[in-house]
């Protein structure tokens, strides 16, 4: 019995230390993966306007110095954000392939969705106000008794049309 409780006790502490190292090494990757998150954050200054590290052109003066910056800002330990802001302060904000969530940037991200609710509202006021006019036009003008041809050029345009 006590050889048991050993055993399920040393089984536990087993457990117990993979899952501790598991959790530590969780936020652990390697330098290449956040090399590769990071090199799409950021635009090839060549012009291209592509993404850094899938910039295609051959002999590129930007390619090659850009991801060697990145590279050497990751093995120093750089965070993220201070990577992004260092590109920023060198190349300027167009270096960055979505505009940041802070400032004045905020209205790049909300100006769309507030342009194109406005162009729907826009519409629906529209067809709202050519659907009133309509009947009342067709009303006033009293096209049916005060044209009498263009009766009957209506009903030979429909009988010429039909199926």
């Amino acid at each position: 019995m006590k050889f048991l409780r050993a055993f399920a006790a040393n089984r536990v502490r087993l457990i117990l230390a993979v899952a501790l190292g598991t959790l530590v090494l969780v936020g652990a990757g390697d330098d290449s993966a956040r090399v590769e998150k990071l090199g799409h954050k950021v635009i090839c200054m060549c012009g291209c306007n592509q993404v850094l590290l899938e910039c295609n052109h051959y002999g590129c003066p930007y390619l090659t110095p850009e991801q060697q910056e990145l590279v050497a800002a990751v093995a120093r330990g750089d965070t993220d954000r201070g990577i992004l802001d260092a590109f920023v302060d060198k190349y300027g904000p167009t270096v960055l392939a979505a505009p940041t969530i802070h400032g004045f940037d905020q209205l790049a991200w909300i100006m769309p969705y507030f342009v194109l609710a406005l162009g729907v509202g826009g519409v629906v006021l529209v067809v709202r106000n050519w659907h009133k006019r309509k009947p009342a036009a067709q009303a006033a003008a009293g096209l049916s008794s005060d044209f009498p041809d263009l009766d009957r050029f209506r009903e030979q345009a429909r009988k010429e049309t039909e199926l």
